[in-house]
C-alpha cells in the first residue's frame, strides 16, 4: 500500500513538472509549422517563475473567490492525476476513490471557480468570457456524459484503469468504428475544453474575441502563475485520460518496481508529443470560428459521440 501511495504522488509530481513543458512543445510546433521561429520549449516555465516573483495587485472590492480561484484551478487536476493512469497500467492508491465522470466534475469545479472569479471584478471583458466559456461548458457536458456512457457500456465500469485493461485489448478492437468515432469526439472536446484553435485562440489578446483567456486578465503576480500553471496541467491530465485509457495504454509500467514506473515517464511524454502533433496540425489548419459556429463545432462532437454510442449497442 506504501508503494502504491508513493507511486500516486510521483504521478502527481510529474504532471506538475512536465505540464509546462507540454505548452511549450505546442507553442513551439505551431508556430515552427507557420515558419516562425518560435519561443523555446521551456517559456511557459519562465513565464510562471516571472509571475511568482512579481506583486500582486487584487482589487479591494473582489471577494474571497476571487482570491481562491487560482488555488481550486492549480489542485484540481493534481486531484484528477490521483484518479487516472499516467504511469501504471494497474490502480494506485487512490484508484477507485472516483471515475472517470467524478474528475470531468473535480476538472469542472475550477472552471466554476473561474467563472465567478470573472464575475466578481467587474470587469466588463471577464463576464464576457465567463458568458462564453459556460456556453461552451453547456454544449460540451453532454458529450462528455455521451462519451463516458459509452465507455461504460464496452467496459462495464468508468474508472479508468478498468477501462484501460478492456477498451482497447485486443489491439483489433482499436479500430472498431465506434471506438474510432470516441476518440475523434473526445479530441474534439479536448480542443473546447482547453481553449485551442478553432474554438479559441490561447495566443491572442483581442480582448472582445477573447473567451478562455479574458477570466484572468484581473489576475497577477501569484495568481496568474497559478492560473497559467492550472491550465497547462489540465491539458496534461487530459491528454493523459485520452491516450493513456483510450487511445495507446502501452508504455506504462506493469510491474511494482520503481526503475519500471520512471522508465514510463518518456515513453508517456513521447505520446503526448506525438498527440501534440495532431492538435498542432489542426490548429494551423483552421481559423479561429466565430461565436455562433462553435456551438456547431460542439454539435457535430455530440452527434459523433451519439453515433459511436448506436454503433456499440448495435453490435452488442
Amino acid at each position: 500500500m506504501i508503494t502504491s501511495l508513493l507511486f500516486n504522488v510521483l504521478q502527481v509530481l510529474v504532471v506538475l513538472v512536465f505540464a509546462p513543458l507540454i505548452v511549450g512543445i505546442n507553442a513551439w510546433l505551431r508556430e515552427r509549422l507557420q515558419s516562425k521561429r518560435g519561443p523555446s520549449v521551456f517559456q511557459p516555465y519562465f513565464d510562471i517563475w516571472k509571475l511568482f516573483h512579481k506583486d500582486e495587485i487584487v482589487s479591494e472590492h473582489s471577494t474571497w473567490i476571487f482570491r481562491a480561484a487560482p488555488y481550486v484551478v492549480f489542485v484540481t487536476p493534481l486531484f484528477v492525476a490521483l484518479l487516472i493512469p499516467v504511469l501504471t497500467s494497474y490502480p494506485l492508491f487512490f484508484a477507485f476513490m472516483g471515475d472517470m465522470l467524478g474528475g470531468g466534475f473535480i476538472l469542472a469545479l475550477g472552471g466554476f471557480f473561474v467563472t465567478l472569479a470573472a464575475i466578481d471584478t467587474a470587469n466588463p471583458y471577464g463576464p464576457m468570457g465567463a458568458s462564453r466559456t459556460r456556453m461552451v461548458g453547456f454544449l460540451a457536458e453532454p458529450v462528455f456524459m455521451i462519451v463516458f456512457f459509452t465507455v461504460s457500456v464496452v467496459a462495464g465500469s468508468t474508472i479508468p484503469y478498468i477501462v484501460q485493461q478492456r477498451w482497447v485489448h485486443p489491439i483489433g478492437s482499436f479500430f472498431d468504428p465506434a471506438h474510432v468515432l470516441l476518440l475523434i469526439a473526445f479530441f474534439m472536446l479536448i480542443i473546447a475544453e482547453t481553449g485551442r484553435l478553432p474554438v479559441d485562440n490561447p495566443s491572442g489578446h483581442f480582448e472582445l474575441a477573447m473567451i478562455d483567456e479574458s477570466k484572468a486578465l484581473e489576475y497577477s503576480g501569484t495568481g496568474a502563475a497559478l492560473m497559467k500553471w492550472g491550465g497547462a496541467m489540465k491539458l496534461f491530465v487530459l491528454l493523459s485520460i485520452f491516450l493513456n485509457v483510450l487511445v495507446a495504454p502501452w508504455g506504462l509500467a506493469s510491474t511494482h518496481r520503481l526503475g519500471a514506473v520512471l522508465g514510463a515517464v518518456p515513453l508517456v511524454l513521447a505520446k503526448m508529443i506525438v498527440c501534440i502533433l495532431a492538435l498542432v496540425g489542426v490548429e494551423s489548419s483552421f481559423a479561429k470560428l466565430r461565436l455562433f459556429r462553435i456551438t456547431e463545432f460542439l454539435q457535430a462532437a455530440f452527434v459523433v459521440s451519439v453515433a459511436a454510442l448506436l454503433i456499440r449497442l448495435m453490435e452488442s
